[in-house]
């Protein structure tokens, strides 16, 4: 009986994980098919970029998601090239929450997020670089991403040391930390239903925040 449950909890895995892939691939598939042109605004993310509706949210037909969930630095840097090949105007960029979760260093995050920057400043070199911090999570209040919760402390370390990037490359570093964190430096609640995705409210804080630099 112990051996049933195991094999089917292993089994319940790899679909998720093979969902996963098949989810990736489907987006990357539909990103290569879609144009970018030099009028546009790129948003660049894994899943919290990817949950938000972005030419929507700043009532701009220019602005493009590319948002993929599950998304890790070393990822991204394999998918660039469609972004890359149409020189959009403005690339918002948030990446790293997930490598961080599966125990990939901060120094090893910023270095991919490194690659990424300068292949833009090589290849795209009007696109105008936004990097926004990693968003804190809330680990006190839900227990759905525990993985994520754990590595709490090393998101402030990836932040730290990509607002120093950002002043290497002379790239604009866009805090989001004072907008969507509570008083203990957690995900505020108002603003997920998970401590790690954001919710209505959430995307509306941070379109706020990034107003100042879409327009």
């Amino acid at each position: 009986m112990k051996r049933l449950l195991l094999l089917t909890f292993l089994l319940l895995g790899a679909g998720r994980v093979l969902a996963q892939d098949e989810y990736y691939d489907q987006r990357c598939s539909l990103f290569e098919v879609l144009p970018i042109r030099s009028s546009d605004i790129v948003f660049l993310g894994s899943s919290i970029t990817d949950g938000g509706e972005w030419a929507e949210l700043f009532d701009n037909r220019h602005v493009r998601n590319r948002g993929i969930s599950g998304d890790q630095t070393g990822w991204m840097l394999g998918r660039l090239d469609p972004i890359l090949a149409g020189h959009p105007k403005r690339l918002f960029l948030m990446i790293g929450t997930n490598d961080l979760a599966v125990g990939i260093s901060p120094d090893e995050v910023v270095a991919n997020i490194a690659r990424i920057i300068e292949r833009f400043q090589t290849e795209s070199r009007w696109t105008r670089l936004f990097v926004q911090s990693i968003l804190p999570v809330n680990g006190r209040d839900f227990s759905k991403y525990k993985g994520h919760y754990a590595h709490a402390d090393a998101i402030v370390e990836t932040n730290r040391l990509l607002q120093a990037l950002c002043e290497e490359k002379g790239v604009t570093y866009i805090d989001l930390w004072p907008a969507l964190a509570n008083a203990d430096g957690l995900l505020d609640s108002r603003y997920t239903n998970d401590g790690l995705h954001l919710v209505g409210e959430g995307y509306l804080v941070w379109r706020d925040a990034l107003k100042p630099y879409v327009k």
